[in-house]
């Protein structure tokens, strides 16, 4: 899996972030949701300014959101040929104002902002109840997983990918 990691945030994602914590995760869930070996997913850390343009643009709400995705090939679970599932932007800033809130760390809403974002890449929606009961159960389901495995030691799967901060 090539994973493409830019942190145009004037902010680190949290503190103590390196694109390896995110890396790790990104290949993890793409092996976790059965994506094909080859396929690429681009993540990028941005100030709130660009990203309440992307949010205007795209859908017309105003303000900084704290992620949004962009799918390219139309990939789905277990798709069989590998391809571009797109890009995920994340906005640090509004991360770490949703995590205080939540009375969780910045670092499991960055985790779980991407997690999201994925999701959205693979046609995951969830502006019905029955789409939002599916969407987040799977997110509840592949972060757990997550946790689970860096809690047991678990192998993690190889850096086989372009990260730059």
């Amino acid at each position: 899996m090539l994973v493409d990691i830019t942190n145009d945030a004037s902010i680190e994602p949290y503190p103590g972030w390196q694109p390896e914590q995110t890396d790790a995760l990104a290949q993890f869930l793409l092996r976790h949701l059965h994506m094909p070996a080859g396929s690429e997913l681009s993540i990028a850390f941005i100030d709130p300014d660009p990203m309440a343009r992307l949010h205007e643009k795209w859908l017309d709400l105003s303000g900084p959101t704290d992620v949004m995705s962009f799918p390219m090939d139309e990939l789905r679970e277990g798709a069989a040929e590998p391809g571009h599932l797109g890009d995920v932007a994340i906005c640090p800033q509004v991360a770490a104002e949703q995590a205080t809130a939540a009375g969780h760390s910045a670092r499991a809403e960055v985790e779980l902002l991407l997690a999201h974002g994925v999701l959205h890449l693979l046609g995951h929606d969830h502006a019905e109840p029955e789409e939002h009961a599916v969407m987040f159960g799977m997110q509840a389901e592949v972060l757990a997983a997550w946790r689970s495995a860096q809690n047991t030691g678990a192998p993690q799967p190889a850096h086989s990918t372009e990260a730059r901060p």
